[in-house]
């Protein structure tokens, strides 16, 4: 039997080199190692500088949008630089380049969003006018449909970046996502989770997606025994959803799907970045028709946006 891979020919595993995205590299790995009975000498994790790791004293609205912190992976992926790349769903634009597939998706962690403060413990705790930092389009207009008051500043940058900007004083409040205060074993930084109730979160947040070339067989066969299926299908409704919206970095959107059995509840809610206006609804069905809700929830809010909705520029 031929050997899966070896010291001598490792399968390289594409990630960005954050703290968070080293992490989540390195549970891809494990859990093939796991699967497939391999050492950690059969795997090369192959660390890639994005132009969204690059380029942090502008929002990403000015700079491009979701494919900055993807674009360099999936180069180095097609030109067999590499041969997997791990990424947050979320983070993913919901066209690929061609000749690439996500057919793979880890167990989805926590979903929800996290409030991170020294001085209050929640949103409602939060003084009128109170300075709070995100570069999330979608929290910053979830919070301002919710707080008009709050001064809302822009925070890029990854999960230690961040804390340190909170730490100077720049805001006294920030949201990070609970799956990646999780993944970092750093889930005492949040003061608690957002109910999604209260804030729906980004689409495909809290999911790792392992991207290959789709012609490359073996590969498929190798991740097809870590990819979860659960995970599979609520991804595949959130970002049809997204998809339908054409949705990036530049527009507010949230979308989530929750599994019972075989019936899936996708909540999808698109707004204006200020706050003014938000359209939000709901479909129930068959968990392996998630990519038609998905669909068509989107041309329902589409179809309830005012004309200038979607002129955000």
């Amino acid at each position: 039997m031929t050997q899966i891979a070896d010291p001598d020919n490792p399968i390289r595993i594409g990630t960005r080199g954050s703290a968070l995205a080293l992490a989540q590299a390195h549970e891809t790995r494990d859990r093939l190692m796991a699967a497939h009975g391999l050492g950690a000498d059969a795997f090369e994790i192959v660390v890639i500088k994005t132009t969204g790791d690059r380029v942090l004293d502008r929002p990403l609205k000015e700079i491009g949008g979701k494919g900055l912190f993807t674009r360099e992976i999936e180069d180095a992926l097609l030109s067999h630089e590499i041969d997997i790349a791990v990424h947050s769903m979320k983070d993913m634009p919901t066209v690929q380049p061609g000749g690439l597939v996500i057919d793979c998706h880890l167990p989805r962690e926590d979903v929800r969003d996290a409030f991170v403060s020294h001085r209050f413990a929640g949103i409602s705790e939060l003084p009128q006018g109170a300075v709070v930092g995100s570069s999330s389009l979608r929290r910053r207009a979830q919070l301002a449909a919710r707080r008009p008051d709050l001064q809302l500043v822009e925070f890029r940058g990854n999960v230690q970046t961040r804390l340190k900007k909170l730490e100077d004083g720049v805001a006294v409040a920030t949201f990070l996502a609970m799956a990646g205060l999780s993944r970092l074993k750093m889930l005492h930084v949040a003061r608690g989770a957002v109910d999604p109730d209260e804030m729906l979160p980004a689409v495909a947040q809290g999911c790792i997606g392992v991207e290959r070339r789709a012609d490359d067989a073996r590969l498929g066969d190798l991740l097809a025994a870590i990819s979860d299926r659960e995970s599979g299908l609520r991804i595949a409704a959130e970002r049809a959803f997204l998809a339908r919206l054409d949705g990036s970095c530049q527009t507010p959107i949230a979308g989530l799907a929750e599994l019972q059995g075989d019936r899936l509840r996708l909540r999808g809610e698109i707004l204006r970045p200020d706050g003014s206006e938000v359209i939000a609804g709901e479909r129930t069905g068959p968990a392996a028709d998630g990519a038609a809700m998905g669909t068509d929830l989107a041309n329902e809010l589409r179809g309830r946006a005012p004309g200038d909705f979607f002129d955000w520029g």
